[in-house]
């Protein structure tokens, strides 16, 4: 296994909990502290701690401690990734639609055609 499907992995598994994307959404709009990024939550501090050391060991955000203060940022890297992985399939699927929009068209033309010889 490569090392990027190994990163992929834990990206998935870590984007998979609402709470942590909404963690992410958050932290997408600027560093803020952990007690900030725990009040729209109704979770205990250990449980954003657990869903933050997730985050954290999949590399989507980095923790750091500034006297009292336990600042967050988001690190898009990871997230960079799962775009270019997301890529590809998005490409193969245009591609799927647009064979699937010139059959179509095709059928369409041919349904025209027979029509017109109907009535002729």
């Amino acid at each position: 296994m490569n090392v990027m499907a190994d990163h992929l992995s834990t990206t998935f598994s870590a984007l998979s909990d609402p709470t942590r994307r909404a963690i992410l959404a958050r932290l997408a709009l600027g560093e803020t502290s952990v007690k900030e990024l725990a009040e729209p939550f109704s979770l205990s501090a250990p449980s954003i701690t657990k869903h933050l050391k997730v985050l954290e060991r999949a590399g989507l955000i980095q923790r750091s401690r500034e006297a009292q203060r336990r600042p967050c940022r988001l690190q898009a890297a990871r997230l960079k990734e799962v775009s270019e992985w997301v890529e590809r399939y998005r490409q193969f699927w245009t591609h799927s639609m647009n064979r699937l929009d010139n059959y179509l068209g095709t059928l369409e033309k041919e349904e025209k055609r027979h029509a017109r010889k109907r009535r002729d």
